[in-house]
């Protein structure tokens, strides 16, 4: 078992953890292990789950879910000494109703918002519109990436979408590979890693197979997900350095100290 599935193991309330590092450059460098990770939330952490983070040094949580979510599922766990930044990057009225009949709705309520691809056209959605629509906190949170805060773990609530995009803009700014992004984003897919789907006790509906069905786009990883983020960073600033440097803000010298705290010497 490598050192972070090891890790991972030792968790038991908090799902989808990793260490980003190893993750190959275009100039042939790697991500520093140990600077980075993502998670999903960290409200049901364990005495023995806050031990573990505790002990990885962390200088600060950033934590990408909207106030909604924190009443849902509670704040994090308190890590002595670590510093918790809260970026939403989604507006907790968006989507209030939608996610209230994933919960709550009937079968047929779920069929005519889910079926037929609307599912997965929605995370499509909802991508872009990150990508599009956040460019301010995804500026924010390389400038404090680059100035102090690593050690550094990213979370939403799964772990996957909006801390997944967020990892995939950091990722991004250190010059990682577009096929490696993907790689570590599709590791979300993992069975021992998947959001814990809730619904409400007073659906008759419950889990059956096929309202699992409807629901698996809105907690998968899928490879069209991340692609129409990379596609939005195309269609609206033309390449990668355009979109870091006037769609976020980056500076050369900001990139550049991003790089030296975050990669392994080359």
């Amino acid at each position: 078992m490598t050192q972070s599935a090891e890790a991972e193991a030792a968790l038991t309330g908090v799902r989808n953890f990793r260490d980003v590092g190893g993750l190959p450059t275009l100039d042939g460098r790697r991500v520093r292990p140990g600077v980075l990770y993502r998670s999903g939330h960290l409200a049901h952490a364990t005495e023995e789950d806050a031990a573990f983070l505790g002990g990885l040094g962390l200088h600060t949580i950033f934590d990408f879910r909207n106030s909604a979510d924190q009443a849902l599922e509670g704040p994090d766990v308190a890590l002595p000494g670590v510093r918790n930044v809260h970026i939403p990057l989604t507006d907790p009225a968006d989507g209030a109703e939608f996610w209230t009949m994933v919960r709550d709705g009937e079968l047929d309520q779920l069929r005519a918002a889910l079926a037929d691809g609307q599912a997965a056209g929605r995370m499509i959605s909802s991508y872009r519109a990150i990508i599009k629509g956040r460019t301010e906190e995804h500026g924010r949170l390389l400038q404090a990436l680059a100035e102090d805060s690593v050690p550094a773990l990213m979370h939403c609530a799964a772990g996957k979408d909006r801390a997944g995009l967020s990892v995939a803009v950091t990722l991004l700014a250190l010059g990682v590979r577009q096929e490696a992004i993907e790689a570590d984003y599709l590791e979300s897919n993992s069975p021992h890693r998947r959001y814990k789907v809730r619904r409400s006790d007073k659906s008759e509906a419950g889990m059956s197979p096929e309202v699992m069905e409807l629901l698996a786009p809105l907690f998968d990883a899928r490879p069209t997900y991340l692609a129409a983020a990379f596609d939005t960073i195309t269609e609206l600033w033309g390449d990668v350095d355009t979109y870091l440097s006037q769609g976020l803000g980056l500076t050369a010298a900001t990139r550049e100290r991003l790089q030296g705290r975050m990669l392994e010497d080359s």
